[in-house]
């Protein structure tokens, strides 16, 4: 549906479910009208400017990988068929671009990704199945989600990203 945007050397990855419909007719990540997800970056400081969906190319000379579990189908979460999902498909990703950190942009990507089962919290996982990496689950910047925004997590990550204490 939409490109991966990948480069070595990213400081992290974000990883979401599936393109959603406003981004997949437009062609950019995070294009749904309320979406937080590029405002959210700028704000914790994880881009110097406020880029606009139609930048997402240029998101790893920031240091940012995109992608999703799901790439041949979008829409809401509750209409992609749970096996569009592909958890593997990810893990070549990760093994083949070797990032700092791998954030999944809802817990719910977060669960199908790391094949959790029931509800999961906003934050920092320890996954030992791929060594030296940091894997987050963060809150959706979805404008459908706005009651379980949530920015502190991005902001923790964002601290990590920096070096600083999370």
């Amino acid at each position: 549906m939409l490109p991966d945007y990948l480069s070595p050397a990213l400081d992290v990855i974000f990883c979401g479910t599936a393109a959603g419909r406003r981004s997949a007719e437009l062609g950019h990540y995070y294009a749904g009208r309320g979406n937080r997800f590029w405002p959210t970056l700028y704000e914790v400081g994880l881009t110097p400017a406020l880029l606009r969906p139609q930048d997402d190319a240029s998101a790893p000379q920031y240091g940012i990988g995109l992608t999703d579990l799901a790439k041949d189908v979008a829409g809401v979460d509750r209409d992609i068929p749970p096996t569009a999902y592909v958890p593997e498909r990810l893990h070549a990703v990760l093994q083949e671009w070797k990032p700092k950190r791998l954030a999944f942009t809802s817990l719910t990507a977060a669960r199908l990704g790391l094949g959790l089962r029931g509800r999961i919290g906003a934050g920092l996982y320890q996954i030992t199945a791929i060594p030296n990496l940091e894997v987050w689950a963060l809150p959706s910047p979805s404008g459908m989600a706005r009651g379980h925004w949530d920015i502190a997590p991005w902001r923790a990550l964002a601290e990590s990203i920096r070096g600083w204490p999370a």
